[in-house]
């Protein structure tokens, strides 16, 4: 369990009269099999837990045994709640000090056990960010949070790698969102939801007006569906021979829009289908060299083909 998840668990118990793993697991993300896992982690830690069955059971906390909220204040039971973000991603929110005042508070009231077992902060550190991230620039999560709190539209100016230009947009944000490392701005765009990467936004300001979001609609929902959209949708499915040697690397570069075909197997390698979301991104498997064979459709192999002849005039002598 990581040290933001048996947090999140204390609040999720302290805060309710009984709820189901269903419950929990829905509000912390995770499946129930995790969930269970979790609580009998809490159980092996001394905190007394139970469970209930029946129509009007779940699982409970004995009153007064738990996390002593009473001593925090709401914004540091505001960053406490914050989930997966690591020491740097805190940082980048202006959470860190509060965050950390929590945790000693939190700390302070639970009775020492004379156990064998280290702190679990002592012995699990998070780190999400990606290998090899570059420096990246735009406007820190922190100057933007502000303004996302209170409500407010915004006015941007976003750099596009598929525009030429700038582009100057009103948006209604949803919140910030960290994936993979990579801070984006949720934001409907004439009613429309779009991630826009923190480190393309050129300039940015407040507008005096509310914003104006869809109904029924929160950062979380607009945030799940952008992201299945981008791993799901595409315009172009390319047929393919990985050989046996590259399919693991192929399919850690592509993820989801890999999908193997087991049954039509060769000496050499695996039929594939790779969907990308353009005719350009088949320049991806360019650093695989021989080791995939594109068999069609027709206008991915012409474009390999010219990318390729572009890159040994580049390299003839």
């Amino acid at each position: 369990m990581t040290p933001d998840r048996f947090f999140a668990l204390m609040l999720l118990l302290e805060s309710r009269d009984g709820a189901t793993t269903q419950e929990l697991a829905s509000s912390l993300g995770v499946s129930q099999r995790t969930v269970t896992r979790d609580l009998n982690w809490l159980r092996d830690a001394g905190l007394p837990v139970t469970a209930h069955r029946g129509r009007l059971g779940g699982v409970t906390m004995l009153p007064g045994s738990g996390l002593d909220l009473t001593r925090l204040t709401p914004g540091e039971r505001d960053h406490l709640s914050l989930l997966g973000l690591d020491e740097k991603q805190r940082a980048e929110l202006d959470a860190s000090a509060e965050s950390r005042r929590a945790l000693a508070k939190i700390a302070a009231t639970r009775s020492r056990r004379v156990s064998a077992l280290l702190p679990l902060p002592d012995v699990v550190h998070v780190d999400s960010r990606p290998w090899l991230q570059r420096q990246t620039s735009g406007p820190a999560p922190a100057a933007l949070i502000g303004s996302v709190r209170r409500g407010r539209r915004l006015r941007i100016e976003y750099a596009s790698p598929r525009e030429a230009c700038p582009r100057d947009l009103v948006v209604d944000p949803y919140g910030l969102f960290a994936k993979a490392g990579v801070w984006y701005l949720v934001a409907d765009s004439a009613r429309v939801p779009w991630m826009y990467r923190l480190e393309r936004i050129i300039t940015w300001e407040e507008v005096d007006q509310p914003r104006r979001i869809r109904e029924n609609q929160t950062l979380a929902t607009v945030a799940a569906a952008l992201t299945d959209q981008w791993a799901d949708g595409h315009v172009i499915e390319v047929s393919a021979t990985v050989d046996r040697a590259q399919i693991e690397r192929a399919q850690r570069l592509f993820g989801r829009r890999l999908v193997r075909h087991d049954r039509e197997e060769s000496t050499t390698g695996l039929r594939v289908t790779i969907r990308f979301l353009r005719l350009e991104d088949v320049r991806a498997l360019l650093p695989f060299g021989s080791a995939v064979t594109v068999h069609g459709p027709d206008e991915a192999r012409a474009r390999l083909r010219a990318l390729a002849t572009d890159l040994a005039l580049h390299y003839a002598s």
